[in-house]
């Protein structure tokens, strides 16, 4: 995502710099795209910084940035599969798209399953991303937590230690330890 808004930045400008008559209109889409670009570069660097850190709250923009690419693509393939016929819409309306004469000669119908076959596979990608990012917010912050306690021994074997309760409820019924007899 950030890439292709950086691209799409450098396109604009290169744009507008060798165009004499610029719009008002590319001025805003530009400055637009700029302040995107900025915000999912401080949403991913709170990520590394939360992550880096072991603060679980600096991933969550993060999470909640996932969540919300996710659900605009869920709506681009539902769009596809209610108006299928805007796919060959858009690209007339298009003269210079990429290979316009082949996928317009495309069945209409097979098209559309090309596509929302595509869609499905970033959706599934995106969606295992976002399981990622979950686990790793848990990670952190199960280990900001103190309700779990891990000893680790020195052959790298981890061994949970237990519940301060249960430790003390089984201690109690073992014998007394001996009285303490000064010398």
């Amino acid at each position: 995502m950030g890439f292709s808004l950086v691209t799409a930045m450098e396109g604009m400008l290169f744009t507008l710099c060798h165009d004499s008559e610029a719009s008002p209109a590319k001025w805003n889409y530009m400055c637009i795209a700029i302040a995107i670009s900025l915000l999912m570069i401080l949403i991913c660097a709170m990520a590394a910084y939360g992550v880096y850190k072991q603060h679980a709250a600096w991933i969550i923009p993060f999470f909640c940035y996932q969540i919300f690419d996710f659900a605009l693509n869920t709506l681009v393939a539902f769009t596809v599969l209610v108006y299928p016929n805007s796919i060959q819409e858009y690209i007339q309306l298009h003269p210079n798209f990429p290979y316009r004469d082949d996928v317009m000669s495309v069945n209409p119908t097979c098209l559309v399953l090309i596509i929302l076959l595509f869609i499905s596979i970033i959706l599934t990608f995106k969606g295992y991303l976002i399981s990622c990012v979950w686990n790793c917010y848990e990670y952190v912050n199960g280990r900001n937590s103190s309700d779990v306690l891990v000893y680790v021994t020195s052959n790298d074997n981890t061994v949970l230690l237990p519940l301060y309760d249960d430790a003390t409820v089984n201690g109690a019924a073992k014998e007394a330890p001996p009285p303490y007899v000064s010398a």
